[in-house]
């Protein structure tokens, strides 16, 4: 396994590759979408698996994320399948399991490493625990780890695994924290959004790559008006088909 400082160092590289500093809390998302050639699906996976990645010696790449999980753990994964396919080498294909730091395979512990650091990078995560939290040397509290958690947009799970990591807090205090994680953040005023699944309406849903290439296909008469809402119906993309939810939805303000 990859030392944590090596980690750290390819995790800040790849956020400066993407034009992103290594402070801010950042949009792995649009970062994801943002690839001219990887397509991003979202997809109800087994419960004990957190996505998949698949990358072509063309250069082309798949990722899909199990919409069963936790808008929180959805970015984490978004995370780690970034180390599969940018940072790994000789990858082709890779399902990746559920529990963090937990399988045996080096490359998935390097990944869930990674990740951790692609969202939260050291000196960010330091910095907002003793200039934000103002937690210098004093124990962090159940209220801190909400915070934490809620400014760079982590599930329960990656937080308590990166603190616990780095030393903040103990492995005892940490399972205390891994139930009522929703109601401990609504007594502290935010939302249950992090903490939930994707809406029933998006639980299959395809972006990216794909569905511009059959709009390129549809534009050039390469295929015929069927074969198009065939592909994307595959796809999962109803709405582009029936043109869903658009009329009367358009504004600029």
């Amino acid at each position: 396994m990859k030392a944590k400082s090596e980690l750290s160092y390819l995790a800040n590289n790849l956020r400066k590759r993407f034009g992103e500093d290594v402070f801010s809390p950042i949009d792995v998302f649009a970062i994801l979408q943002s690839q001219e050639y990887l397509t991003l699906v979202y997809y109800p996976l087994s419960e004990r698996i957190s996505g998949m990645c698949v990358r072509t010696h063309r250069g082309e790449y798949l990722v899909a994320i199990n919409s069963r999980t936790t808008h929180g753990r959805q970015r984490f994964t978004a995370a780690h399948e970034l180390y599969h396919l940018f940072i790994q080498e000789e990858i082709q294909s890779m399902v990746c399991g559920k529990e963090i730091g937990g399988g045996k395979d080096e490359e998935e512990k390097n990944a869930d490493s990674f990740a951790s650091y692609f969202l939260a990078p050291n000196d960010a995560l330091r910095s907002f625990i003793e200039h934000k939290l103002k937690k210098g040397s004093n124990p962090l509290s159940i209220t801190d780890v909400i915070r934490i958690e809620q400014h760079f947009q982590m599930s329960r799970q990656a937080t308590l695994y990166r603190l616990v990591g780095d030393g903040w807090i103990t492995l005892d205090f940490a399972n205390t924290l891994r139930y009522d994680i929703i109601a401990s953040a609504r007594k502290l005023g935010f939302s249950n959004e992090l903490y939930v699944p994707s809406p029933e309406d998006r639980q299959y849903f395809t972006t990216g790559s794909y569905i511009k290439l059959v709009e390129q296909l549809i534009d050039a008469e390469v295929i015929s008006n069927g074969k198009y809402e065939e592909l994307l119906l595959d796809a999962y993309r109803a709405d582009i088909v029936f043109n869903l939810e658009a009329e009367d939805q358009e504004m600029y303000d």
